[in-house]
């Protein structure tokens, strides 16, 4: 699978190690993604959903259903 937030579409970084003496080598900063299992009240399930550790921030204050709603606005679904 690949390593981005369903819900927030946050995906890997492209960077650099730098070392004491300056030499860069390419390195990637994977985003915090965790698998949870979340309830939707209204359609009476459970669904997975690979998300980031914002994201849960983000449901734990608002709510599954609103979270979705606000991402699906924002077009990141």
């Amino acid at each position: 699978m690949s390593r981005v937030c369903d819900l927030t579409g946050k995906m890997a970084m492209a960077g650099f190690n730098v070392s004491h003496s300056n030499v860069k080598t390419k390195r990637k900063f994977y985003p915090n993604l965790q698998l949870q299992k979340f309830y939707i009240p209204e359609e009476d399930r459970w669904i997975t959903l690979k998300v980031s550790t914002s994201a849960i921030k983000t449901i734990n204050k608002i709510g599954i259903t609103e979270a979705i709603n606000r991402f699906v606005k924002k077009g990141y679904l």
